[in-house]
């Protein structure tokens, strides 16, 4: 799991680079901002598995305790 989200949020890093890139050399503000919204919401997605709630237990924890029973 936690290769996962390493991986998830290093597309989302290279999505914002790329959404940068297409911007300044090609001008192309459509599909640059639909790079970063996607990069957004990768993001946010990420801190929803790795956030804890209330309980101090983050969702990924519990996946992982679950997979284990």
């Amino acid at each position: 799991m936690d290769f996962i989200l390493s991986l998830v949020t290093l597309a989302a890093i290279v999505l914002m680079l790329g959404a940068v890139w297409l911007w300044r050399r090609h001008g192309q503000r459509k599909q640059a901002v639909l790079m970063v919204l996607l990069a957004f919401v990768m993001v946010v997605n990420v801190l929803i598995w790795t956030l804890p709630d209330s309980g101090g237990q983050a969702l990924r924890d519990r996946a992982a305790a679950a997979a284990e029973e």
